[in-house]
């Protein structure tokens, strides 16, 4: 039986609201926010009917791994891990934007591209380009955060026109992605990886603004491995890869991405473990640390008492 924290009811001592994410349950405690990382998995803007095994242990750890590894650069709202699939931190005023940054032509910016599109957010690409190339510099494809339903792309133009940040505040955002994702790129290829692609989100806590959420983990980031990268590239070949895109191709070869009228498709035992093994193998690469799986005979009581240790 495989033991998964798919949804989650916590009644914290102390709690003030809860939001139930796709992926995380957020709560308030007292001033605090407290994040816990489930097993549930969603793409195309859907959640997944199966849970995955140690996926918000994993999302968590490596979340926070990048966290401690960036707080020169940008404050974040972490301030501590009572249990594997938990972090708590500031309470901060989402600003509703993702920043994508792409370093290569891949999933969606290559769907976009290989359909005749040559402009993504108000950024321009060249002609010529193929599958997984490198781009000429990294692109900041911005996007609206939804609270329910699709993310939208944004141009920078049109951020500003709806004023959802100041023009001073864009700069900021977009400055602190760069920086972001160029360590992220760094670390990344001292484990023998390319950072694809990635997203950041932010907010504000007491008129600044910090990084919140996660960072680089295979949710919100794309990773090839590096060996052979080039020679796989000018032979036509796919390259290896470890992000979540292996599962969105599942579900599209299964007829299923997210339109109306399609059917989700059930996911055999095989594959959630298949999904299990990659998001475990990318945390050991990523971090250079090897998993341990923490016993989630039960994880709900494990979680609450942990929690309220903590407070």
């Amino acid at each position: 039986m495989r033991k998964v924290l798919k949804d989650t009811d916590f009644q914290f001592d102390g709690q003030v609201s809860v939001y139930n994410g796709k992926v995380r349950d957020v709560y308030k405690v007292h001033d605090k926010l407290v994040m816990v990382a489930t097993d549930r998995i969603s793409a195309f803007d859907h959640i997944l009917p199966r849970a995955i095994p140690y996926k918000g242990q994993v999302l968590n750890q490596i979340a926070t791994h990048f966290l401690e590894a960036t707080r020169d650069i940008v404050p974040n709202w972490l301030e501590a891990i009572p249990d594997p699939s938990v972090a708590i931190g500031k309470a901060c005023e989402p600003i509703k934007l993702e920043m994508v940054i792409r370093g290569y032509l891949a999933g969606y910016a290559w769907r976009t591209y290989k359909a005749g599109g040559r402009e993504l957010c108000g950024v321009k690409l060249p002609d010529g380009l193929k599958q997984n190339d490198r781009l000429p510099e990294p692109i900041i494809t911005p996007a609206t955060k939804a609270d329910e339903g699709h993310d939208e792309d944004i141009a920078a133009i049109d951020i500003l026109r709806q004023g959802i940040v100041s023009h001073d505040q864009y700069i900021t955002l977009s400055n602190y992605t760069r920086a972001l994702f160029q360590r992220g790129t760094e670390m990344a290829a001292k484990r023998g990886l390319i950072l694809v692609d990635t997203k950041y989100e932010f907010g504000m806590y007491n008129g600044e603004i910090i990084l919140i959420d996660e960072i680089h983990t295979p949710d919100s980031s794309r990773y090839f491995h590096a060996d052979g990268f080039q020679d796989r590239q000018d032979a036509d070949q796919e390259q290896v890869q470890l992000s979540k895109e292996f599962v969105r191709e599942w579900l599209m070869s299964n007829g299923f991405q997210g339109l109306e009228g399609q059917l989700m498709p059930d996911m055999p035992d095989e594959f959630v473990d298949e999904i299990t093994d990659r998001y475990i193998s990318l945390f050991e690469v990523i971090t250079g640390n090897i998993f341990d799986r923490t016993d989630n005979s039960d994880a709900y009581n494990r979680i609450l008492a942990n929690v309220n240790g903590y407070f």
